[in-house]
């Protein structure tokens, strides 16, 4: 069993696009799922009050955890104590946490293909072994309970996202209730990675935890939230599950930052600023949709949420990587690879995330559209 891992491509094409941008290039970045916007600006106002008062250090918010617990209770309609939250730096800690605190090494954990690029790669990194089940636009990308049934053996754990990276896709609820049964009587510990809830354009995405009050859930403040660099995050954890949890965050990550927590906390009561973010989201949506099919990529599944589209270029190229490179080269659009979420046939995918500004999703369409016609000219047979 190997530890090794591949590379994060999306990040190779990013340190392109800054370069680009250092030599005054215009570039446009639509590589990253990170949001244009920034904190509420009620959040940044108490962060301003905390860094003149509070001289801050190691420290976990009791008020944040109550705070979480309580929007569960509101959201889903489920009870959790606040006790069973984790706050970590981010959701990338959390996903480290969840799968210590749930498996030993040699399990199988299973997952969608394509699927979030560290999910494959942090189960090699901690000695687990990745069960990628491919999923196609016939199922919308997305795992199902025949899917995980049909598994032999049972793995010891599922990822699930929903919706999910790099797709947008989500898992309706009835098919989510399936998922929980299949795990329930296979005895499959389910890790839902939940982070881009309140990023949805068909109706509210539904927590695991609906159906499955012993899941794992991951969630941050970097989506919805608009706090990417504000490190902060949580890991929802089973009360059998909390002791083992703590003791990995103690040892590994310490806390979050102070200062963060006491910006979450009140970045959870700012829901009309964040839902005129979601609103943004949905035109900019609108508009891709409108234009992918102009430059001739008809083959997605659109998505239900989150902020990305992901798009067959099958017929032009066998090679993604090679594929963003030059249309960031000529354009200044930066894109994600396929390769990240699907090693076997991402290399026929590309991602774009809308979660830039309207008048940036505007100019990279009347970049895009000139482009993606002289290069389907240039490759027709």
């Amino acid at each position: 069993m190997s530890t090794e891992i591949e590379p994060f491509y999306a990040i190779e094409i990013g340190q392109m696009a800054y370069r680009m941008q250092s030599e005054g290039r215009s570039v446009i970045h639509m590589e990253y799922g990170q949001p244009s916007t920034g904190a509420p600006k009620a959040a940044i106002a108490a962060a301003h009050g905390v860094l003149d008062a509070d001289p801050m250090g190691y420290w976990e918010s009791q008020a944040l955890k109550d705070r979480l617990a309580r929007h569960y209770a509101e959201t889903y309609g489920v009870a959790v104590q606040p006790s069973q939250f984790i706050l970590t730096c981010g959701a990338s800690p959390a996903l480290v946490l969840a799968l210590l605190a749930s498996f030993a090494p040699g399990d199988r954990v299973a997952l969608a293909r394509p699927g979030y690029v560290a999910y494959r790669n942090t189960l090699k990194a901690l000695n687990l072994v990745p069960v990628e089940i491919p999923c196609d636009a016939g199922v919308r990308f997305q795992l199902t309970a025949r899917a995980i049934a049909a598994l032999d053996p049972a793995p010891q754990g599922v990822i699930v996202a929903s919706p999910a990276n790099p797709t947008g896709t989500l898992i309706e609820a009835d098919e989510l209730k399936a998922i929980a049964e299949v795990c329930e009587a296979r005895g499959i510990r389910v890790v839902s990675d939940e982070i881009y809830h309140g990023l949805s354009y068909v109706g509210a995405a539904r927590s695991i935890l609906e159906f499955s009050p012993g899941a794992l859930v991951i969630n941050s403040f970097s989506k919805y939230f608009s706090m990417v660099a504000w490190r902060l995050g949580w890991l929802l954890v089973p009360e059998a599950l909390v002791g083992r949890a703590r003791a990995y965050m103690g040892n590994l990550f310490l806390t979050p930052p102070s200062l963060s927590q006491h910006a979450g906390l009140i970045a959870l009561d700012a829901r009309d600023e964040l839902d005129g973010h979601v609103r943004a989201y949905a035109k900019n949506r609108d508009l891709m949709l409108e234009a992918l099919p102009k430059l001739g990529l008809n083959r997605i599944a659109p998505p239900d949420g989150a902020f990305y589209i992901y798009a067959d270029i099958g017929h032009l190229t066998n090679d993604s990587m090679a594929f963003c490179k030059q249309l960031l080269a000529d354009t200044g659009v930066a894109t994600a690879p396929g390769i990240d979420f699907d090693p076997v046939d991402g290399r026929h995918f590309i991602r774009f995330s809308f979660a830039v500004s309207t008048p940036e999703v505007e100019e990279a369409i009347r970049r895009l559209e000139p482009w993606f016609a002289a290069y389907t000219n240039g490759h027709k047979e």
